[in-house]
């Protein structure tokens, strides 16, 4: 966590941060869609691999792919209404989701670098199966990165 960040972190009201704590990281509703419409596509793979980078929310070892689920606000998903910031803590805010967006390229510059695939799905692309498994079948078959 970045310096700026922890000096800002001082401030938590304790009620907040027991708030922000209970927020899911993994087995959220977005994933678990995407999970079931991988499985519905016929892909098997495997959760969470922590000797990746970022531990990729699935993983699909023989393919060389990951597919990360990545929140609208908590990852800053360009141009989406999802995508706001709170009115309190401004300075806090900003630097959280900073330092989120630069883990997160750090990430698939290190996942690309060890030879693997990525793509990047976001919350609100869940919204429309449709699309959203044309885009998972499309990039699971194809070779080349898919971020957004």
């Amino acid at each position: 966590m970045s310096d700026e960040i922890t000096e800002l972190k001082e401030e938590i009201d304790p009620v907040r941060s027991k708030i922000m704590a209970s927020v899911a990281q993994r087995g959220t509703k977005p994933e678990m869609f995407v999970r079931r419409l991988c499985h519905a596509l016929g892909y098997r793979y495997r959760l969470h691999v922590k000797a990746l980078p970022g531990s990729p929310d699935l993983v699909f070892p023989c393919r060389k792919k990951v597919i990360f689920v990545h929140g609208c606000f908590w990852h800053r998903h360009p141009g989406c209404s999802r995508t706001t910031t709170p009115k309190t803590r401004t300075p806090f805010w900003k630097a959280k989701f900073d330092e989120n967006v630069r883990r997160d390229a750090r990430q698939l510059t290190e996942l690309t670098t060890l030879g693997w695939e990525s793509c990047i799905v976001w919350e609100c692309e869940t919204r429309n199966p449709i699309i959203l498994r044309q885009k998972l079948s499309d990039y699971l078959e194809m070779s080349g990165p898919v971020h957004e």
